[in-house]
């Protein structure tokens, strides 16, 4: 199949925007919106409300090993609209909740969902339907949730103010049960060959398409494969102290404004470097590995040094959403590059495990630590886990060129 003719790849593309623009930018992306009114509402305090993302987490974690075996079982095109539909259920029912324990039990099935939806969905389906530019296609998804939280942080702000957070949650979901869910069910399709086709970029001689790359069941006992988790672990430890950032500013002597334009530059960055992140992965997985890492130690050396002027803070939030970037779109790629596309679903869901459990821990951890540490201590320790993460990712990838695997080889 020519590459310069369409190809069903860009829909199932245009899926999994459609998956991480909504419901990712929705659920996860926009969640913060939701803290003020609903905790004041309910009389409990920010953070016994907040813990419900805890849940979604922690639920995700226990799950993502079974999704992997279910995504490669079963049509990922019903389990995904399955659970998008599942999402979209519980944002209508959370418009009627009057206690903070129902929130905690909705995280707990939204993060079953989003094991699926969140981790799964984007680099298993490019990865089943593209064999080039699988970089820039996995960026492209994953920045969408990023452009998500652009446009429905401000538009649930809005409806919170005018109609108030049952209203809201109730919109939120008729959005992504009128939206996202048929389209998935109408759209999606779980390989090439469901549509006679062969992967985008699959030359057009070859008899069938060839999965190469390592058995999960080698993979899992392989050193490199925990190089991995922790690479992944590290990652998402780094971009959890997105949610501290704001509270650095302003302790530095910045106003509150101040602080929210920091955190715009970081979602640009986000934005931006995902969809660079992929670009650059399909010329060279190495240099991706190094953008990523390299750029977010750059960025914490700029807010470290950020009380000397605002342009300092805001190149340094620019920057660190880059390795914020990265824990998504690297990790993918890292995993396709070192043990190919064999086994990828299964054996990335194992990785994603620690994304995870790392988001659920840290998220909290870091909170913790910032009320008995010093802020340069905190952020010293991101570039420490950056750089740690830069060498496991050259390490991964040098083992997997002396396996000689395919797409360990293009680095």
């Amino acid at each position: 199949m020519a590459s310069s003719k369409f190809h069903y790849g860009y829909i199932i593309v245009f899926c999994c925007c459609l998956i991480m623009g909504i419901n990712i930018g929705l659920v996860m992306s926009s969640a913060g919106i939701f803290y003020t009114p609903v905790s004041t509402e309910l009389g409990v305090s920010k953070g016994d409300f907040g813990l419900y993302m805890t849940f979604v987490y922690a639920y995700s974690f226990l799950m993502l090993s079974v999704a992997g075996k279910l995504m490669d079982k079963y049509s990922a095109r019903w389990l995904l609209a399955i659970s998008s539909g599942v999402v979209g259920i519980v944002y209508l029912a959370m418009s009627g909740f009057n206690a903070v324990w129902q929130f905690y039990l909705a995280g707990a099935i939204i993060g079953i969902a989003l094991s699926f939806l969140l981790y799964l969905s984007y680099p298993v389906l490019i990865n089943r339907w593209f064999n080039a530019r699988v970089g820039f296609f996995i960026g492209l998804c994953s920045a969408a949730s990023g452009i998500g939280g652009v446009l429905f942080n401000p538009l649930g702000g809005y409806l919170i103010e005018t109609y108030g957070w049952r209203t809201t949650y109730l919109i939120f979901g008729i959005i992504i049960l009128v939206v996202v869910t048929p389209l998935l069910g109408v759209l999606l399709r779980n390989h090439p060959s469901d549509k006679g086709l062969k992967s985008f970029g699959e030359k057009a001689e070859t008899t069938e398409v060839q999965k190469t790359g390592m058995d999960y069941a080698v993979a899992i006992k392989s050193p490199v494969f925990y190089a991995l988790l922790v690479f992944a672990l590290f990652m998402i430890a780094v971009s959890t102290l997105n949610l501290f950032l704001p509270t650095y500013v302003i302790s530095v002597g910045y106003t509150v404004e101040q602080s929210a334009f920091v955190a715009s530059a970081v979602m640009l960055g986000v934005t931006i470097g995902k969809v660079a992140l992929g670009f650059l992965n399909d010329k060279s997985s190495l240099v991706g590995v190094f953008t990523s890492t390299g750029l977010g130690i750059l960025g914490f050396v700029f807010l470290l040094i950020g009380k000397e002027g605002m342009s300092l803070m805001t190149v340094g939030a620019f920057l660190f959403g880059w390795a914020y970037a990265g824990v998504t779109v690297e990790t993918a790629l890292l995993v396709r590059s070192v043990f190919g596309t064999k086994d990828y679903s299964r054996i990335f869901s194992n990785i994603s495990i620690a994304l995870a459990l790392g988001g659920a821990v840290m998220a909290g951890a870091w909170g913790y630590l910032v009320d008995i540490l010093d802020f340069r201590i905190i952020l010293s320790t991101g570039i420490v886990l950056l750089l740690i993460s830069g060498i496991i990712g050259f390490y991964a990838l040098k083992t997997s060129r002396k396996w000689g695997t395919l797409e360990g080889s293009k680095h």
